[in-house]
């Protein structure tokens, strides 16, 4: 089985979708988590209330060889060696409840949420010109199970979208 990077804006439903897929056995490991163990962990970064990754670092010295059959949840998950990318999308009023519910300060809430209608894991996507099958989804109309089993469906098929979707990136500025 493959190694799934399950990516997006903090609060669209990484981490819920991918203990779905934790519970159908797949082996499930953080952004985080690598960056500790890769030793490639930052400084804390006040504004952001976070702590810094350097995902250029931990991309070039992970072993993506010992991580098959593995889901990689993080909105950074997209830059390490995987052989598919899901990017979750929410719909930037629901995420806003999301983040705000989240206890987020208002800076973090409308740096996600802009982050989230510019489409900006998209951007990422296409500026380092990452290669891989992509699904995306809209985590504002389905819940982690149904999304969880739209990746399984979409891993069984090898990768083929679903009928009728044109696989163009979700736009919120164009509704």
């Amino acid at each position: 089985m493959p190694s799934i990077a399950i990516t997006g804006t903090p609060a669209v439903g990484k981490t819920a979708v991918s203990a779905m897929l934790g519970l159908q056995g797949w082996d499930v490991a953080t952004v985080a988590e690598l960056a500790k163990q890769y030793m490639c962990e930052g400084k804390f970064d006040e504004l952001m209330d976070s702590l810094e990754i350097d995902i250029h670092k931990l991309s070039e010295q992970y072993d993506s060889t010992s991580l098959e059959n593995t889901i990689i949840d993080g909105h950074l998950s997209h830059f390490l060696d995987v052989d598919a990318i899901v990017i979750l999308r929410c719909a930037p009023e629901v995420l806003r409840t999301r983040l705000t519910s989240r206890g987020y300060d208002e800076v973090k809430i409308n740096a996600n949420v802009e982050w989230e209608m510019v489409a900006g894991t998209w951007s990422e996507i296409l500026e380092f010109e990452i290669n891989k099958p992509i699904l995306e989804l809209d985590s504002s109309q389905f819940s982690p199970e149904q999304i969880a089993f739209m990746i399984t469906e979409w891993l069984d098929d090898d990768y083929t979208l679903p009928e009728g979707d044109d696989s163009s990136a979700i736009d919120w500025l164009a509704d």
